[in-house]
């Protein structure tokens, strides 16, 4: 079983910072991909920015320049700066994660993964 745990969401006024921070914990053998998404009420869940095990990285449009995602391999943990924070990014905001893990018959495989969420208030 793979566990993630947030943390870092909280109230802040229009052009503050905040920092939220992902920590998988558990039985895998990796960490493929990890990344944030965010959910705005009445809204679809949307990627902000994830991090691949190649070393690529993905921002949604509206985030770049603001955003930045980090990853610690070695701590199995992900953060994202975010910077410059508007209104518009007030959400609920989950950690995503692909591990692989052992399968039966000694064949790997990609499972996924989500956080419990964590809510980002940007308001003055």
């Amino acid at each position: 079983q793979v566990r993630l745990v947030e943390s870092g969401g909280s109230l802040v006024q229009p052009g503050g910072s905040l920092r939220l921070s992902c920590a998988a914990s558990g039985n895998f053998l990796g960490i493929d991909t990890m990344g944030w998404y965010r959910q705005a009420p009445g809204r679809d869940r949307e990627l902000v920015a994830d991090w691949s095990s190649r070393g690529s990285t993905n921002y949604a449009g509206s985030v770049k320049g603001r955003f930045t995602i980090s990853r610690d391999n070695a701590k199995n943990t992900v953060y994202l700066q975010m910077n410059m924070l508007k209104p518009e990014d007030t959400a609920v905001y989950y950690c995503n994660a692909k591990p692989i893990v052992a399968g039966s018959g000694g064949v790997n495989r990609l499972i996924e993964v989500w956080g419990q969420g964590t809510l980002v208030t940007v308001s003055s």
